[in-house]
């Protein structure tokens, strides 16, 4: 660890581009190690959802790390070393009028190169503030990207209605939630009522979304690909877009005298 002191910081917690797996000969020599700095990295995704991609793919590797994995958790820590200074950040609301309620939701799919599952994310916002955001590999193989991206979707309305929940029991107004997505097929399936046979295996999901939809309890919006904000959830991205996205997630420096949140 003397050495990660000394290293140079890094813009990114992950390569762009880069697919680890859990094929490989180069046995890491200290599994134990390993484990610890995991373990101690994903208490720091509760106030750095930057990155919650990098912490959840190397998190995969538990029961047998490589050297290359090793190598990817000590990229996350030279990002952090040099990002120490940044925390996520609130802001101050009213909250005597409604208040909106969104999430951004994003799929890479068949993004694992060793059983081709799909990642999904998300980021929920309320108001201003990113309240809850998640990134993780989804359970199942998914046949289409639509098919993984719609269940990223049907997984995030879950979420907000367990907020929607939560903020009536403790009267908070808010505006009916908004779900932002940029695969044009799974918004069509979200409000198109005629459940298609090739669809038919994703049917609970579909209904799921499709009645909170009609019930104008939810709404389901396509959005361009560029300004999708959980796609920093799915997979590594490239250092510009790593940085802006970092940004719309609220994780910025704290103002002169204060310590980051």
């Amino acid at each position: 660890m003397t050495t990660m002191l000394e290293s140079n910081s890094i813009s990114t917690p992950m390569q762009s581009g880069i697919k680890l797996t859990k094929i490989g000969s180069d046995t890491f020599s200290d599994p134990s190690l390993f484990r610890s700095v995991v373990g101690a990295l994903q208490y720091a995704t509760i106030t750095r959802p930057e990155i919650s991609f990098a912490v959840n793919k190397v998190c995969q590797f538990m029961s047998n790390p490589l050297d290359s994995h090793w190598v990817a958790v000590k990229r996350i820590l030279r990002y952090l070393k040099g990002t120490l200074h940044l925390g996520l950040c609130f802001y101050p609301t009213n909250i005597h009028k409604p208040m909106s309620l969104t999430a951004f939701c994003d799929a890479d799919w068949a993004a694992d190169p060793d059983d081709r599952r799909s990642t999904s994310g998300a980021a929920v916002y309320f108001g201003p503030n990113l309240i809850s955001w998640w990134s993780r590999k989804q359970p199942v193989v998914a046949r289409s990207s639509t098919e993984a991206e719609y269940r990223s979707l049907a997984h995030t309305t879950a979420e907000l209605l367990w907020l929607q929940t939560l903020l009536t029991e403790l009267s908070v107004p808010f505006t009916p939630p908004t779900i932002f997505c940029d695969n044009q097929s799974a918004v069509l399936l979200a409000h198109n009522p005629v459940l298609h046979a090739r669809t038919k295996h994703m049917e609970i999901d579909l209904f799921f979304v499709r009645e909170k939809v009609l019930a104008k309890q939810l709404t389901v919006q396509h959005i361009p690909g560029d300004d999708q904000w959980a796609d920093i959830l799915t997979k590594p991205v490239s250092t510009a877009k790593f940085l802006s996205l970092r940004l719309k997630l609220n994780v910025t420096a704290a103002p002169t005298g204060q310590q980051p949140t």
